[in-house]
């Protein structure tokens, strides 16, 4: 495949319960492409298996990327191979770095961090102590045991700005953000990531206080498909180019059916996360199910991410 880079995983370590880091060189030893803080690459697991991971080292490095991977008791095999076949020596492929999730000027930030969403929110927090910038970080773990990079956090020059969570422990050092966010000024920006529940709360939570929506930033690592009421109906899709229709029953997914049928769209998480399969839809109305449409341009229907997503209409067509 064109445009992958080889990479060699130069150390793997044990961060905390259940989660590894690794740290990858480029295979020739050539400086890595640069990367700006929020970015993340695919990985390239195996045959087929294409996940992505947020870079969490200082993004002023060339030398390394390194990555945080949990591994994950529903893992749909990405986590698994990370950890059961990615030993240090390993060669991976991987993308250039991508970012979604871009850091923007601001008087103050507050980083929020969940789980092993704190990938990312490393990133950033390293790249605004490098720069002098204003920022609080709160990082809510189940336990410390559980808690990635905690020793590396510690040890940095912006550990007094980091305050840590857990859901174990004395209920006095849980995070009381409807506090937290009513003494921030208001023109602070705040940036999130971790799992759909923690996101949500947060979400809720600036939303009863009014905060600006331009000034919350969010990124999932990972969410369930949103059930239909009533269950899921099948559809059909027809490609513009071919004029061929499919049936989408109800127990599968657009992706699954074309696949099986040899129609190749791109696909990373297949979780409505990633945007990797964004399909362009030129009639008919999806059913959006994914998290990284935002409201507006889901309202304008003429997208869709066909690795949940589905339809409202009893035919898609996709300019595929």
């Amino acid at each position: 495949m064109t445009g992958l880079l080889q990479v060699r995983v130069e150390r793997r370590q044990v961060e905390a319960e259940d989660i590894c880091s690794y740290e990858l060189v480029s295979a020739d030893g050539a400086p890595l492409p640069p990367f700006t803080a929020g970015a993340h690459i695919d990985v390239h697991v195996g045959a087929g298996l294409v996940r992505q991971y947020s870079l969490c080292n200082p993004p002023q490095e060339r030398h390394r990327y390194l990555i945080g991977v949990l591994r994950d008791p529903s893992s749909r095999g990405g986590s698994k191979a990370m950890h059961d076949e990615v030993q240090a020596g390993a060669t991976l492929q991987i993308s250039a770095p991508k970012n979604h999730f871009p850091l923007v000027e601001a008087e103050c930030s507050l980083l929020l961090a969940g789980g092993i969403g704190v990938t990312p929110i490393l990133a950033m927090a390293e790249a605004l102590s490098a720069r002098g910038a204003a920022f609080e970080m709160h990082y809510c773990a189940r336990s410390p045991e559980r808690t990635a990079f905690r020793q590396r956090i510690t040890a940095a020059p912006f550990a007094p700005q980091v305050h840590f969570h857990y859901d174990s422990g004395d209920a006095a050092q849980k995070l009381d953000l409807p506090a937290l966010l009513a003494q921030l000024d208001r023109k602070t920006h705040i940036y999130l990531c971790g799992p759909a529940g923690f996101i949500a709360h947060v979400k809720a939570t600036a939303k009863a206080q009014l905060w600006p929506q331009d000034q919350l930033h969010l990124e999932y690592f990972g969410a369930a498909a949103a059930p239909a009421a009533g269950g899921d109906q099948p559809f059909e899709v027809k490609l513009a180019s071919s004029g061929k229709v499919y049936a989408i029953p109800s127990d599968s997914t657009v992706l699954r059916v074309l696949a099986e049928a040899g129609v190749f769209i791109p696909a990373s998480c297949e979780q409505g996360v990633c945007g990797t399969c964004l399909t362009r839809v030129l009639d008919g109305v999806p059913d959006h199910r994914d998290l990284y449409l935002d409201e507006s341009e889901q309202a304008a229907n003429d997208q869709f991410t066909p690795c949940c997503s589905r339809s409202k209409t009893g035919t898609l067509l996709l300019d595929l």
